[in-house]
């Protein structure tokens, strides 16, 4: 096997090998032969290494990579002005990518480099490392010949649009190496050393975005990782931050509006809940808008539950920031409220409580009619857990206190809804839960629900007159239809009918 790598290898001339050794500095010398190359330190070689290590580096990692030392020397075996060369060396090493999808495949080879891997973070953990332009160039390409790759599609996408609650999840094989790369690089963005001036020529808009296009794997530790890591870009490179939000912004219109398929959506959003937290006051248009064309249609996808706690995370810390962005939101979530997903109601419902308890009053007065129509409309539904879900809004103190101020308006658009559950709704859970609510609204104003009871008797009689007039014309329209039997050319007047839809 390592004579298959060893003919791959580029091979130096005999001269280009003497003019090699003749042009190194006498105090520190390196010999290079065909089996790989060995430091020497004042004229002797370092102990410890055998001719079949020094012919596994060889024939494992290219000597074209390796930045004139032997990578697999530890770092406490050479002398401190040497460390910074042997750091390059061993992530040039570390450049090599291999095949995890057979387990035995270069199984010597592979714990080779995640030894090497190991030394590597433990350095930088140390504080020993010293970020260099050209040891910034070798992290950055070292982790993106490992990290960056493309997706099997067959993995990549599920039949419901994207990862969900109930998927068992996929783990990566080659993870035993990614991991230490993930952290080498996390560490590195977090070092204190390290000057974001010269880094963000190599931590640049194109790996960036592959950082971001990794977010879909299918790995949810990965996906983790990755969550740290670009909160932690974010956060030291502010000259691409603009960059960064208009990345994110563009990856959730196109789940939204294209594929409804991708993994990391609540990593992303987590990542942003943090970034709003962060915004200054007042708040920029970008930001608003953020929210109208971001943040609002991800109610749209059927995946919504996987991501709901970060989405209600990320739309509450706006209306913190800005309360009169609670109208927005909440005319938001009328505009996408779904007809035929109880599921997704109830998840509507919960979300819409936690922007109610940090609404204030005017901001609540401007949106209460609207919201009471649909409120009204969800307390009838025939699904119990979406009409128990609505009824809870009254166990929350702050809403019930925003109704009482302006139960005037609040108790007429859904008295009825109340008087049709106490007479008809199957469920024993809703019937006792609207039974409280009533009771709780005549606790406030016993004279507004009388008034609201007659007028919805008052409504009542008039549709089942309305109804009983419908049935006599349809009776007389069946006996007229009886004595005159449709001949062949007779012809029909059919009037076209208005008919009203109800919730």
């Amino acid at each position: 096997m390592f004579k298959q790598f060893l003919s791959k290898l580029p091979r130096k001339s005999s001269k280009s090998e003497s003019a090699d050794s003749a042009g190194s500095d006498s105090g520190n010398s390196a010999v290079i032969s065909g089996n790989g190359i060995q430091r020497t330190i004042s004229g002797n070689a370092v102990p410890g290494r055998t001719n079949v290590v020094k012919r596994m580096s060889s024939a494992v990692f290219p000597a074209s990579v390796v930045a004139g030392i032997e990578p697999l020397l530890s770092f406490k075996d050479v002398s401190n002005p040497e460390k910074q060369n042997l750091f390059v060396s061993k992530l040039n090493l570390c450049c090599v990518v291999f095949d995890f999808n057979d387990p035995n495949k270069n199984s010597v080879e592979k714990d080779l480099k995640r030894q090497t891997l190991i030394e590597l973070v433990d350095f930088v953990a140390s504080g020993s490392a010293r970020f260099t332009e050209p040891a910034i160039a070798a992290i950055c390409k070292m982790c993106a010949v490992n990290l960056f790759r493309v997706f099997p599609p067959n993995y990549r996408f599920s039949s419901s649009g994207g990862e969900t609650e109930d998927e068992e999840p996929v783990f990566d094989p080659s993870w035993s190496h990614l991991q230490i790369v993930y952290d080498l690089l996390l560490r590195f963005i977090n070092s204190s050393s390290l000057d974001s001036k010269v880094a963000k020529k190599y931590v640049d808009h194109s790996f960036i975005l592959r950082l971001l296009d990794l977010l879909d794997s299918d790995d949810p530790r990965e996906r983790d990782c990755l969550k740290t890591i670009l909160h932690r870009v974010y956060g030291k490179f502010m000259v691409h931050r603009p960059f960064i939000r208009k990345a994110v912004s563009n990856i959730f219109y196109r789940f939204v509006f294209e594929t409804e398929r991708h993994n990391g959506i609540a990593e992303l959003l987590e990542i942003f809940g943090s970034v709003i937290s962060g915004f200054a006051l007042p708040l920029k248009e970008e930001h608003k808008t953020f929210l109208c064309r971001v943040l609002i249609p991800l109610h749209k996808p059927k995946s919504l539950g996987v991501y709901l706690q970060q989405l209600t995370y990320c739309v509450t810390q706006f209306i913190e920031k800005d309360p009169k962005l609670a109208c927005t939101m909440i005319n938001g979530l009328l505009k996408y409220w779904p007809i035929i997903n109880p599921q997704k109601e109830v998840m509507f419902l919960g979300e819409l409580e936690e922007i109610l308890e940090a609404m204030n009053m005017v901001e609540f007065q401007k949106i209460m009619v609207l919201l009471f129509r649909r409120i009204g409309c969800c307390l009838n539904s025939s699904h119990f857990q979406v009409a128990e879900r609505a009824l809870f809004l009254w166990n929350n103190e702050h809403i019930v206190s925003l109704i009482a101020h302006n139960r005037q308006v609040i108790l007429p658009l859904i008295f009825a809804a109340l008087e049709r559950n106490t007479q008809n709704h199957w469920n024993q859970s809703v019937l006792n839960l609207t039974l409280n609510v009533r009771k709780m609204f005549s606790e406030m104003d016993d004279e507004l629900v009388l008034a609201c009871q007659g007028k919805f008797e008052e409504e009542e009689g008039k549709l089942v007159s309305a109804a009983e007039k419908r049935r006599v014309m349809w009776e007389r329209l069946e006996k007229a239809a009886s004595v005159q039997p449709v001949t062949r050319n007779t012809a029909v007047l059919v009037t076209p009918t208005t008919t009203s839809v109800s919730c």
